[in-house]
């Protein structure tokens, strides 16, 4: 048996019960060293571990498909969830198995990115760039996104210099596109750690910076922006530097109203 199980965003209290239990029955378990360490308490102390990292995982996966062969119980582990930004990943583990394999969701960043920032997927739109190959068509979905007055939620490609594209490239493509450089945007990492309201320097926004992103947004959404790691406009994106770890919201300049029934109109007093 060989499952795939997407781990969360990096934090184990996100992984599903099915995930825990298939980690905790397991012969073998077998991811990124990142991925390993959020599982790590979960796997049992007779388990086989195969670390793997960008340059090996070839040859480490056609060691975890042998031993799937041989009739032992293994896991892959992906960050987040495997539709959402493995898929690559996932074509891989079925090539060294020769089979189709099946797979179990995870909690990926995006969602809960969407969960903070209050975006509804039926309004926004997921695009990640942490694939290899050609990304030009991902970015003009982008644009094309933008264009059609969608919020986009983005996973940045985070690799070496020559194919990274993170989120202050992603904002100098989208100004060189002619998107408007107006648009609020966000940008959060390791999205489950707790001190949530803490900018990419590590300091707290300062008042004035969260109030005059706040006044752009709807009254539902002005809540949320506070606890942005970092907030401002494209423009401003274009000059920022993240980690790795991070993932951006950029938002419509043209939310939609409420489409919900009016408020229903206070009772008369009994008295």
């Amino acid at each position: 048996m060989i499952i795939c199980i997407g781990a969360g965003p990096g934090d184990v209290a996100y992984l599903t019960q099915r995930g825990a239990e298939l980690i905790r029955n397991s012969d073998v378990v077998a991811g990124f060293d990142a991925v390993i360490n959020v599982v790590q308490s979960l796997i049992p102390a007779t388990a086989q571990t195969v670390l793997m990292n960008y340059r090996d995982q070839t040859e480490q996966l056609a060691q975890v498909a042998i031993e799937h062969h041989a009739g032992k119980n293994c896991v892959v582990v992906f960050m987040g969830d495997i539709h959402f930004s493995g898929f690559q990943y996932l074509e891989r583990v079925e090539r060294a198995c020769g089979h189709p394999v099946e797979t179990v969701p995870g909690i990926s960043s995006a969602q809960i990115l969407a969960s903070r920032a209050k975006v509804c997927f039926d309004e926004t739109t997921f695009i990640t760039f942490h694939r290899r190959g050609d990304l030009t068509p991902f970015k003009q979905h982008l644009v094309h996104v933008l264009q059609d007055q969608r919020n986009a939620i983005v996973i940045p490609c985070p690799w070496d210099e020559a194919r990274s594209f993170m989120p202050r490239h992603i904002a100098t493509y989208l100004l060189e596109q002619d998107i408007s450089p107006d648009h609020p945007t966000e940008v959060w990492e390791n999205l489950t750690r707790s001190d949530d309201c803490m900018d990419a320097g590590g300091t707290t926004p300062r008042m004035e910076e969260v109030e005059q992103c706040r006044e752009q947004l709807p009254r539902a959404m002005q809540g949320a922006i506070a606890e942005a790691e970092w907030h401002g406009t494209l423009a401003d994106c274009a000059k920022q530097e993240f980690s790795d770890m991070s993932i951006m919201l950029i938002r419509t300049r043209s939310p939609m109203s409420s489409q919900i029934e009016p408020a229903m109109e206070p009772l008369p007093n009994a008295g």
